[in-house]
């Protein structure tokens, strides 16, 4: 099996390592193989609507051919899961975003999860999730630590500090909120999770790792996506997207 991974961002090859990290936290059939890709163009944040418009094209033209490539499926590497349903749209292999996984599988585990982010300004990304779904009386609530986040480096060298001020979060939201599941906000946020879950006895679920499971689980079992949900596009504009990106990348 052959995933591609779809990261948001323009990367440097050590910094794509970060997020290639995140596949030590599991243990996978040698015959599984993972590809990162990093966008050609994108947003240098997600703070904002004019972000997540900009992340969608991005991440759309970066995974769009994925199945003429060999892919047997995608993964998109943002709980934003930007570009999810355009790609859905083009490609008939199954396309995952750790955020709609997330929840979903938190409502498996619990009756209310709470969302653990670095930013308040990433709360929209959720809540265009949560609204979709129909689950707002599923979400305990959403903690940010208000530290800025670096989707470069992730959390590296930045422990000591970080932390604690996610594990204080963690520990709110189950006390204060009544939390029965924790999803950290965002896959740039699996570095913290192995000290988190130490610490804490309710699930805490790394969205990233838990997103390529759920690939291959379903590519498994022989499904995908519906096409009544996701309908093919009447004219295809493959080319077109194609010809922006690399007239931006000029």
């Amino acid at each position: 099996m052959k995933i591609l991974v779809v990261v948001p961002f323009k990367m440097s090859p050590e910094n794509l390592e970060l997020r290639k990290s995140q596949l030590l936290a599991l243990k996978l059939d040698a015959s599984i193989h993972f590809e990162y890709r990093s966008v050609k163009m994108g947003p240098v944040n997600y703070s904002s609507y004019h972000d997540f418009v900009l992340a969608d094209v991005g991440i759309f033209e970066a995974a769009c051919r994925a199945d003429r490539e060999g892919f047997d499926a995608v993964c998109i590497d943002t709980m934003s899961d930007s570009g999810v349903s355009a790609l859905r749209s083009v490609l008939n292999i199954p396309v995952i975003g750790p955020g709609r996984t997330a929840m979903l599988s938190a409502l498996m585990l619990g009756d209310k999860f709470s969302i653990i982010t670095m930013v308040n300004r990433w709360k929209p990304l959720y809540k265009k999730t949560i609204d979709e779904l129909g689950i707002h009386a599923k979400c305990a609530s959403v903690r940010s630590i208000e530290m800025p986040a670096d989707n470069q480096s992730l959390l590296s060298g930045k422990e000591e500090e970080v932390f604690p001020m996610l594990l204080k979060a963690c520990e709110q939201a189950v006390t204060i909120d009544g939390a029965d599941v924790l999803i950290l906000g965002s896959t740039t946020m699996h570095q913290s999770h192995a000290y988190l879950q130490q610490h804490i006895k309710v699930p805490i679920i790394n969205p990233g790792p838990l997103s390529y499971l759920q690939a291959i689980t379903i590519y498994q079992a022989k499904l995908t996506h519906s096409i009544n949900a996701y309908p093919k596009p009447m004219h295809s504009q493959l080319e077109m997207f194609e010809k922006m990106v690399k007239g931006l990348n000029q």
